[in-house]
């Protein structure tokens, strides 16, 4: 009996959660120009750390942060990422500026902390309900080509138009 009604509690709590949940979303509509609140962006950042496994959050780039690296990850950057992410990391492009949630700016102190290992989790397998696909290619040279790309996003914040 008394698992019965603990199981009832906690349906009872799910359709709570999924009818509100339901109503909000109902209320806010499908417009992708919208803006996330503070409270979604909140819950959605800490759901994003704590959804990439602590092993991958924790793994060092292995690529040497040089010229040549740099150079290759830029033009990784203009290839793949620069129609949402903007050539400068700001996001500010149509593509991103039409995404929900937003194409981040990829300078901000909220990506920049994202530890290396973090930033080559979300590359390569992409974060879902959101535009942001799954890079991978399975292949060492794909690896390599987004440890690169991470280094060059650690460049963003310092990049002129030079």
């Amino acid at each position: 009996m008394r698992l019965l009604r603990g199981l009832w509690h906690l349906l009872a709590a799910v359709g709570l959660v999924t009818v509100l949940g339901g109503a909000w979303f109902a209320s806010t509509g499908l417009d992708a120009r919208d803006v996330p609140g503070p409270i979604e962006t909140r819950v959605s950042r800490a759901a994003r750390h704590w959804l990439v496994p602590a092993e991958a959050r924790r793994r060092a780039n292995p690529e040497p942060n040089s010229p040549e690296t740099l150079k290759d990850g830029l033009a990784h950057w203009a290839d793949h990422c620069a129609s949402c992410h903007a050539n400068d990391g700001s996001g500010d492009t149509a593509m991103g500026r039409g995404l929900y949630p937003k194409a981040p700016d990829m300078r901000a102190p909220e990506t920049q902390r994202l530890s290396d290992g973090e930033l080559f989790a979300l590359i390569e397998h992409g974060v879902k309900l959101t535009a942001m696909p799954a890079w991978a290619t399975g292949e060492p040279e794909g690896e390599r080509a987004t440890w690169r790309l991470v280094h060059f996003i650690r460049h963003l914040p310092a990049l002129t138009d030079a």
